[in-house]
């Protein structure tokens, strides 16, 4: 599959992942913004509905008061009149305007107070006509309804009045507005621990529950009492919910392990392409591990076998000097094959992800030295020379001989490798140490490295891009083995390099001191 089909479905699946954790989001927030706009209106509804039973408790009571004090008030004017009416039953007569004959109280009576004639007195007025008897009775009804209004008029004018004039905590029965709390919080769906707190408008504090706290403001909610009082005097209920945000999140709850799903899933979807683009790149790299192998065998190979068919020749066996140079190509080449050899070990080695080390002490001074020899032909080939400088006094060391030997090598084969064309190589080896290291440094006057590729060049299978020239080419395995080999023996490995000056390595291994 090409890479740009991946990224094309890769893209897909990301923003279609993305948007649906996008919906769900929006989802959750819309469902908790509509929860929280619900109970508001619940909570108002049933605070203002428990404010009105207030009120109208507090005026029932009133009103009983009054009623009660004006019946009384009432009772005492009824008997002053009865007991007038009796002493002045002997008192003179007088006719009225049918020419009936009464005495001067039962007239005045009639006219002042028409609700309380005597229904004798009514029959005695009456000449038989019961049309006649009926407009009286009426014309008490109405005079006895207009004198209960006023009365009620009264009443609640002093109500409205006079009330205020009290003080909130003898208007209020806290008992009974929790009670009619909880019943109109129930009526409207809300059941939920609540505490409340009764002030006056400038603040001062009438009651508070027990458990009234005042963090989370923005779970309190303010409902006025006693609206008709003037402002000053008007109360003030205050009801704080500690678990609103849980009793609101509780109807989004069940999206919570949707998101949780569709995240593990976004993860993994991304580790998968991580992964796929991983795969496609190390089957590439092996692709070019093959065909570079190939490439790279096959010299060394015509190399030996054009070596031997010169041997072959009659004329070439008579030459000394051209036997000494055919049997020194075929030595060089099989080199040059054990080393690709190594190289495919080395391959292996990675992919087993073990090493089987067999450990001694060394001398690092000395295998510097033997090293630089090994290298001097190829280093004054290009018309440099290869330097060396020991200054390690306890240059002794515990590796493993023949893959520590490989690191120097690959170090010192990659500054001739990545040389400057047409330009002498150069190449210095130092040792040296102190009291708790031992150090190497392999310097070169090669090419460099530019500082973009300084991070990458320990990694498996990363070559530098050089262009396309055939000395040049290798696996990428050279440095990551390097650098592997080095951590497995307790030491560190730094480069430092200038594009276009030169490259220098610096080992750092843990000193051997002798007893």
């Amino acid at each position: 599959m090409k890479k740009k089909t991946i990224w094309t479905i890769a893209t897909i699946m990301g923003l279609s992942f993305l948007a649906l954790l996008f919906l769900q989001v929006s989802y959750i927030e819309e469902m908790v913004r509509m929860k929280k706009e619900q109970f508001d209106e619940s909570v108002y509804r049933a605070l203002y509905q428990a404010s009105r039973n207030l009120g109208l408790n507090d005026t029932l009571r009133d009103l009983e008061k009054d009623i009660n004090a004006k019946e009384n008030k009432k009772g005492k004017d009824i008997n002053v009149d009865d007991g007038m009416m009796a002493t002045q039953t002997h008192q003179g007569t007088a006719a009225d305007t049918n020419g009936k004959m009464y005495s001067t109280f039962e007239l005045k009576a009639m006219k002042t107070k028409p609700s309380l004639t005597p229904k004798a007195m009514i029959l005695k007025s009456d000449n038989g006509s019961i049309s006649q008897t009926k407009k009286s009775m009426q014309e008490m009804v109405r005079n006895r309804y207009i004198y209960q209004k006023s009365m009620l008029d009264e009443v609640v004018y002093n109500i409205l009045y006079s009330a205020s004039n009290k003080p909130l905590k003898d208007r209020i029965n806290f008992k009974m507005l929790d009670q009619d709390l909880k019943a109109e919080m129930m009526n409207n769906g809300i059941n939920i621990p609540y505490h409340f707190t009764v002030s006056t408008q400038d603040g001062r504090e009438v009651y508070r529950c027990p458990d009234y706290s005042d963090e989370g403001e923005e779970n309190t909610y303010a409902q006025v009492l006693f609206r008709n009082d003037p402002q000053t005097k008007m109360g003030v209920v205050k009801v704080h919910f500690p678990d609103m945000n849980s009793y609101i999140f509780s109807s989004v709850r069940f999206m919570v392990p949707s998101i949780a799903f569709t995240l593990i899933l976004l993860v993994t979807f991304i580790f998968t392409i991580v992964i796929i683009f991983r795969q496609k790149r190390y089957s590439e790299i092996k692709n070019d591990f093959i065909n570079n192998m190939t490439h790279e065998l096959k010299t060394p190979i015509a190399s030996i076998s054009l070596a031997a068919q010169m041997l072959n020749d009659d004329s070439v066996k008579k030459s000394e000097a051209m036997l000494k140079h055919l049997s020194g190509i075929v030595t060089d080449e099989s080199k040059r094959l054990r080393f690709l050899v190594e190289k495919v070990l080395q391959m292996s080695m990675f992919d087993r992800k073990k090493a089987v080390f067999k450990k001694k002490k060394l001398d690092l001074n000395e295998m510097v030295e033997n090293v630089a020899n090994s290298f001097t032909l190829r280093v004054e080939h290009t018309g440099g020379k290869i330097y060396t400088s020991i200054e390690a006094i306890d240059s002794a060391m515990y590796v493993d001989e023949v893959h520590f030997q490989n690191v120097i090598n690959n170090l010192i084969d990659n500054a001739v490798k990545y040389r400057k064309q047409d330009k002498p190589l150069d190449i210095y080896l130092r040792t040296w140490n102190d009291n708790e290291f031992l150090y190497l440094s392999i310097k070169d006057t090669g090419i460099g490295i530019k500082k973009e590729n300084l991070k990458k060049v320990f990694e498996k299978f990363y070559r530098v891009h050089t262009g396309n020239r055939h000395d040049v080419k290798g696996f990428g395995l050279g440095l990551a083995y390097v650098k592997k080999i080095i951590n497995l023996h307790n030491g560190e490995i730094h480069v430092d390099s200038e594009y276009g000056v030169g490259t220098k390595f610096i080992i750092k291994l843990p000193v051997i001191k002798e007893d």
